[in-house]
């Protein structure tokens, strides 16, 4: 099962017409056409409606809802409507609702409120997706499925602790086999019966918080019970979909989501789809580093923006507005790293709760000459211009990056060396090295195919398991570059430390083994001269400093402060017909991008305009074999730069030619078809 077929990209986004009497329908139709609006997710959180009562369902709003879209020539995106459960089922069944860390049993509330290991939530939710898709399924404007909504969270109650027990036992096979991978020879935790085991909470393993635990084999194998214990919630509801459709399933996430290993998920759904709200203050680099883990989860499968805000958010402390161009912007931006279709969240303003000033493309006075409304608007008049020319089209990266839930789990609740390492931003910085560079990239999974890589990139892998090091080597045996760094290859699947000299199964690679660690505050900084000769680099570097003694690798960056003063920071070991890169400390972002800049340039690895600022660049190729370069500025002034390659701009029909001036404004986009064929890619 691959992406729903569409003719061209899906615009549109979630629509919640319930919220308001039938007569603003016909306005909202009407603007959405204005819009070209050609796609609704509908009945997201409809269960209340569409099920009452235990014993009684009403399909009455929701067909209308249904049949309005329809008559209107929408696309539809139809949810299963189990985004919330309603009131009367916590009220019936109190084990339905959730136990938070602390041990507290919620009542009815808020979402994400529901426990994935109560029956009773597993089989009404599963009812309620059943009886959706046999009203729907032969419904020709439905074209996709939608489940849940933004799973997250965790449940601590008996019924979660009874199902992790199971789930160890599934995967433990005998108590022996636990004990040695939970190490419970410290402080006599050795279990004697399956019902001993607790869920690790603040009321047993943890204290001050969840990232402080006394065991780490036991919160980690707890966060990847609870990732597949509501994964088992997702499975319930789609094969309660396929006894009556064989349209495309999915579930929106959320990107760089800690709770959820989305790789465990990848295999179930049939096309990836995610909202993309960037942190306050983010780069363009978080959405695009976001945008290619979400493709990497189905093999470089495009996959859908099921959610974005067309202004603002509504869920933060300070809620920034996007500015003239950056709604575009960023919506290309989507586009150029996968995406098969571009939507909001929402196509008209809640009037009230907690979201009703959460940015909508149709606002509370129901006006169609806002600021907002007009780029929406001139964005669907692009995505109408553009038809069917990116659907499909895949990136043609030669570069991967890592991105593992495991070592995140495992690194931030590690006591030691350092709790102020945070994984993602350790990401970030490689990340944002490649994408100053120019270069496509594949964010994959640790267990993913590397064969066809001339370049790895595995920040902070801390955890490595299975053949993972062995894959590693093969990349350089081959004549590939791996890159990996401090606080790599520590411990193992279990979160136990390796009896191994550091970096423990990525030692041969590496060249390098590491005797101690220093850890400071982050005001503590020890400089780092980079090259020699006229490259030398003098950069900060911070956190955790690592002592390495090679055993092979060449030194390429030494520490400058402290008693380690002239001792390496960075190594470059020769592997077979590649390359294995060490780095032992938190770099800065110069010194970051320094070293993959070298790894980089070994390959003949960039992209056509490296290191211009703020202009980003990106490749699709699509079935036919045309490859697609799309120019973005996320820079606040105009660039200016040379075309290297000969074609036509999608957006405007323009001729472009090699060697042609080309100008981008702050915000602009261009979309380049290639008149050759595609080669290889940067």
């Amino acid at each position: 099962m691959s992406l729903p077929v569409t003719p061209k990209v899906p615009f549109g986004g979630d629509y919640n017409p319930e919220q308001w009497p039938e007569p603003v329908w016909d306005d909202d139709d009407r603007r959405f056409t204005l819009a070209g609006i050609d796609t609704v997710t509908l009945g997201v959180f409809d269960w209340a409606l569409t099920q009452p009562a235990p014993d009684r369902y009403d399909f009455g709003l929701l067909d209308r809802i249904v049949d309005r879209a329809a008559r209107g020539g929408r696309m539809i995106c139809l949810a299963t409507g189990t985004g919330a459960h309603p009131a009367w089922l916590a009220r019936a069944h109190p084990e339905v609702t959730r136990v938070d860390f602390d041990g507290r049993r919620h009542r009815f509330g808020q979402r994400h409120n529901s426990c994935p290991s109560s029956p009773v939530f597993r089989r009404l939710s599963t009812e309620l997706a059943r009886r959706v898709a046999h009203r729907y399924a032969d419904n020709p404007a439905v074209v996709a499925w939608h489940v849940g909504n933004e799973y997250g969270g965790a449940c601590y109650c008996d019924l979660c602790t009874a199902g992790f027990r199971r789930w160890l036992r599934e995967r433990y096979g005998t108590l022996d086999a636990l004990n040695a991978a939970w190490y419970t020879t410290f402080w006599s935790h050795t279990f004697t019966d399956w019902d001993e085991i607790e869920a690790p909470s603040a009321l047993t393993e943890h204290w001050r918080g969840p990232d402080h635990t006394a065991f780490q084999g036991i919160t980690l194998d707890y966060r990847r019970f609870m990732s597949e214990a509501m994964l088992a919630n997702f499975r319930d509801e789609k094969t309660a979909i396929r006894e009556s459709s064989d349209l495309p399933v999915t579930t929106n996430f959320m990107g760089m989501y800690r709770p959820i290993d989305y790789h465990r998920w990848a295999a179930d759904l049939d096309f990836a789809s995610w909202d993309n709200y960037p942190p306050e203050g983010s780069s363009p680099a978080w959405m695009a580093l976001s945008h290619d883990l979400i493709r990497g989860l189905k093999d470089g499968q495009p996959f859908w923006l099921m959610e974005q805000t067309p202004s603002m958010t509504a869920c933060r402390d300070v809620n920034p507005l996007k500015p003239p161009g950056v709604m575009r912007l960023w919506s290309w931006q989507a586009v150029a790293h996968g995406a098969d279709a571009v939507l909001f969240f929402q196509l008209r303003a809640s009037r009230g709760a907690c979201e009703k000033y959460h940015g909508a493309v149709i606002g509370h006075a129901g006006r169609a000459d806002t600021r907002v409304f007009r780029e929406v608007a001139e964005l669907g008049a692009e995505f109408r211009r553009l038809g069917d020319a990116t659907l499909g089209a895949r990136t043609p990266a030669r570069v991967a990056l890592l991105f593992d839930w495991d070592s995140w789990w495992a690194l931030e609740m590690s006591d030691g060396p350092s709790r102020l390492v945070r994984y993602q931003q350790v990401v970030l910085a490689y990340y944002q090295a490649l994408w100053d560079a120019g270069v496509d990239v594949d964010v994959l999974a640790a267990t993913a195919d590397l064969s066809s890589y001339d370049v790895v990139v595995a920040p902070a892998l801390h955890l490595v398991a299975g053949d993972l090091a062995e894959r590693l080597a093969q990349v350089a045996q081959r004549g590939g570059s791996v890159l990996t760094t401090f606080l790599s290859g520590r411990v193992d699947v279990d979160g136990n430390a390796f009896l191994a000299d550091v970096p423990g199964p990525l030692a041969p690679l590496t060249g390098v083994r590491v005797d101690e660690w220093d850890a400071r505050g982050a005001e503590v900084v020890n400089p780092v001269r980079l090259g020699t000769g006229a490259e030398e680099l003098e950069v900060a570097s911070r956190l955790v400093f690592e002592l390495i003694i090679p055993e092979g690798a060449d030194v390429v960056g030494s520490y400058r402060a402290d008693w380690y003063a002239g001792t390496p920071a960075v190594t470059r070991n020769t592997y077979g017909a590649g390359h294995g890169w060490y780095v032992g400390t938190a770099l800065d972002q110069r010194g970051v991008s320094w070293v993959v800049r070298q790894v980089l340039d070994r390959h003949g690895l960039a992209g056509p305009y490296p290191d211009v600022p703020g202009l980003e660049t990106a490749a699709r190729v699509t079935g036919d074999g045309a490859r697609l370069l799309f120019l973005l500025n996320h820079g606040t002034d105009a660039v200016e730069v040379t075309a290297t390659v000969s074609g036509v701009d999608l957006l405007t029909g323009a001729r472009v030619e090699v060697g042609d001036p080309l100008r981008l404004d702050p915000a602009a986009v261009l979309v380049l078809r290639d008149s050759g064929r595609a080669g290889t890619s940067s």
